[in-house]
């Protein structure tokens, strides 16, 4: 597991992201990094299972018991996790992809359970957000060895899908997901190792198959916006907006205190 002390976006990634929309940094946390996501992974686990215990329900939303979960990760019920949000890691990859100024949108674990985890359907983030919003900047963190057998991610660069716009969505009644996508394209499949990151626009196209192993496949992924996102019609923020960057630099950051390892960046 590498250190991220010296981490760097070449000029070269940031034309990819530019042109496919998306940045993949390989075996990039630090094993303590690492090891927080995943312990607190096992935390929102039991979270959702305890409000789906307290309504009699195996099913809420798009989470299904044993099969898939989709909790968030709030920094004030994670501080573990704070490191991370507002490390120089994210830091560095948010000034070369969304620019100066960087507020946390959502954090939100995605956990297929072994041998029956469902798939999720082809998608764009932002086809989540029902009002007209600039792009957000998505951290993908693999917390276990990704493969197309455990349900990896599979990305459609820009290119292939076509478009760099947010694209209409409809309901998928089989598993209650939206999905934007409906070509022939498979995408790519990423196989890739526990630490590591994917930087993507919320207007990449991408989805995950089922996992048809024994064990659970584990990731989190972290959402950044240039502000905050407000719904024109009713005024109201939409989820967290939670300030990190601002002219490149964390002094306005509520999670940051002197001589964290955020503190940094």
């Amino acid at each position: 597991m590498k250190q991220n002390d010296n981490f760097e976006v070449t000029a070269d990634q940031q034309a990819h992201f530019r042109d496919e929309g998306f940045i993949l940094f390989e075996d990039c946390l630090s094993a303590t990094e690492l090891g927080a996501l995943q312990d607190g992974c096992a935390a929102a686990i039991s979270n959702v299972e305890a409000r789906m215990d307290a309504a009699g329900t195996d099913v809420s939303g798009i989470n299904h018991r044993g099969k898939r979960y989709f909790e968030p990760a709030h920094p004030d019920d994670f501080p573990s996790l704070r490191d991370v949000y507002f490390g120089s890691l994210a830091a560095t990859i948010l000034k070369a992809t969304l620019g100066p100024d960087a507020y946390l949108f959502l954090a939100q674990y995605t956990v297929k359970c072994g041998d029956v985890g469902l798939k999720f359907s082809w998608h764009q983030d932002s086809g989540y957000v029902d009002f007209p919003h600039p792009p957000t900047i998505n951290l993908w963190c693999a917390l276990d060895d990704m493969t197309v057998e455990n349900g990896t991610l599979y990305l459609l660069p820009h290119s292939r899908a076509g478009t760099r716009e947010l694209v209409p969505h409809r309901l998928d009644p089989e598993t209650n997901d939206l999905t934007g996508y409906f070509g022939d394209d498979p995408g790519d499949p990423l196989e890739v190792s526990a630490g590591t990151v994917l930087a993507f626009s919320s207007t990449v196209f991408h989805r995950s198959g089922p996992n048809r192993t024994p064990a659970m496949r584990r990731a989190i992924t972290i959402e950044y916006t240039k502000h905050p996102l407000i719904n024109p019609e009713s005024g109201e923020q939409l989820l967290w907006a939670i300030p990190f960057l601002a002219d490149g630099e964390t002094d306005n950051c509520p999670f940051i205190t002197a001589g964290s390892p955020a503190s940094e960046c």
